[in-house]
């Protein structure tokens, strides 16, 4: 009488474990304070905004459900030190949480890549958050969620993608309001192909800003080819 009810607590056990995943590779990490280290990428699926210069819509939707225990073998083949989960969002799904611990503990070096539109509070210490503060030219700047800036950590960062001189002034407002390079790394990339490079750079040494000027190395080097 009592097999149905275990049937389906132990199916409720095994679905916690498991988290959707659109692809697990091993790259060059191509932003960041990581930047040219080989590094394996969790990419989970799905993400609630629509920045109109993503570049992993394919990310939204589908993928397959993996245990936590095969990502992390997974990861363990790949045979690296350096991890980066990312999505997406990879927060807008709640167990990751429980994954960057778990990849904590397997001593690997993780990253996590968030939107900053969804509360860092939860995650593990031990990760680098790269925390992506969405500019006015993303057409998400609405989903900012600036109670995580209290937040963060000397082992955090944050990233603003440039897409105008207009983002660029707002951005640098943000900066200074909130004192981000006294706490964090703050990082500027040019949004890909609406800001030139050499512009950006230009504009960051004239106003002597306290950030880091960086390109994504992985579109350098291999363009936008997926599982790169």
């Amino acid at each position: 009488m009592n097999a149905a009810p275990e049937a389906t607590s132990h199916e409720a056990a095994a679905s916690a474990d498991r988290l959707k995943i659109t692809e697990i590779f091993l790259s060059l990490q191509g932003e960041a304070r990581q930047v040219g280290w080989p590094t394996v990428f969790v990419r989970l699926t799905g993400c609630p905004l629509r920045c109109q210069y993503c570049d992993t819509a394919y990310a939204f939707h589908g993928g397959d459900w993996w245990h936590v225990d095969d990502i992390l073998a997974e990861v363990a083949r790949h045979g690296v030190r350096h991890v980066c989960v990312t999505g997406g969002e990879p927060l807008s799904q709640k167990r990751c949480i429980g994954l960057l611990q778990r990849l904590c503990d397997a001593g690997y070096e993780v990253s996590l890549e968030t939107s900053g539109a969804i509360d860092i509070g939860e995650v593990d210490p031990r990760v680098s958050r790269v925390l992506d503060i969405k500019t006015p030219g993303s057409a998400e700047v609405h989903r900012n969620l600036w109670s995580n800036l209290p937040l963060l950590t000397p082992r955090d960062q944050v990233k603003f993608v440039i897409c105008s001189r207009e983002d660029y002034d707002w951005a640098k407002s943000v900066v200074a309001e909130h004192g981000l390079a006294d706490v964090c790394e703050v990082l500027f990339s040019p949004s890909y192909t609406q800001v030139s490079s050499r512009e950006l750079a230009d504009w960051i040494v004239a106003d002597r800003l306290p950030v880091r000027f960086q390109m994504q190395l992985h579109k350098i080097l291999w363009n936008d080819e997926r599982g790169r």
